[in-house]
């Protein structure tokens, strides 16, 4: 690995963060170490800044790992930047949704700060390897049922066009009806998109959830029009949906 390699590590236990920073920087790295996505935001932005590839913990305090891999996979300046995500989680679900959300690689805690020392190796062969115009872009808006959302901004326009400020969880959960519509899914399948956040979320009923995205909505919880329930299966996105 060259000394100019610059890691960006994302990580709220300073624990962690400051043992990761030292042991990368021992091994011919440039580190850089914030405790949330805020200041992986800044950081980006600094004048001058060169990220060869971001740790990106899952658990983190107000956006968490997830949402911030989704919005910088769909950032035309930051896509083709690498990320390898953290999570103190170890199903096998957790790692399938990290790259569904534009993860290149996953590694749980606790880990060997050389095995992510390694991990870091091979993801940024694999980077440098492929052209970054083979690098796919994904939608940046949605739109359905005269609805949109603006996935950068994570910002839902009503057919009224009134801004409406969705959660972290509730964007994702729509992203996942929204990138299949017209098919089912079961509540272990919307229950994947939560993985990352508090157990406290997992405790709670998924009709819940649903039933809050659908007041986001304004669809009727009585008679839905767009998330239709699907008795004895899951829920529906019912609509036609454009991407651009």
């Amino acid at each position: 690995m060259s000394e100019l390699d610059h890691v960006l590590i994302v990580e709220d236990d300073e624990e962690t963060r400051e043992l990761l920073q030292a042991y990368l920087d021992e091994n011919g790295c440039t580190v850089q170490a914030v405790e949330d996505g805020d200041g992986m935001w800044r950081t980006l932005g600094e004048d001058g800044c060169r990220v060869d590839i971001i740790i990106l913990d899952i658990m983190l305090p107000g956006e968490d790992g997830l949402s911030l891999c989704k919005r910088l996979s769909l950032d035309p300046v930051y896509q083709d930047v690498p990320v390898i995500m953290l999570t103190a989680r170890r199903s096998e679900t957790d790692r399938i949704i990290g790259l569904e959300m534009g993860a290149d690689d996953y590694l749980p805690k606790p880990f060997n700060p050389r095995e992510l020392l390694a991990r870091i190796h091979s993801v940024l062969r694999r980077s440098r390897a492929m052209p970054r115009t083979e690098t796919p872009r994904e939608p940046e808006t949605y739109r359905f049922g005269g609805w949109v959302l603006d996935v950068k901004a994570q910002r839902l326009i009503s057919p009224d066009e009134v801004d409406i400020t969705l959660t972290s969880g509730e964007f994702i959960m729509l992203l996942a009806f929204l990138n299949h519509p017209n098919e089912v899914l079961d509540r272990d399948q919307i229950m994947e998109v939560y993985h990352g956040r508090e157990s406290s979320i997992f405790e709670r009923s998924i009709d819940v959830q649903v039933g809050r995205l659908r007041r986001r909505l304004r669809d009727d919880p009585k008679k839905p029009k767009l998330i239709k329930t699907v008795w004895g299966k899951g829920y529906i996105l019912a609509s036609e949906v454009e991407m651009s």
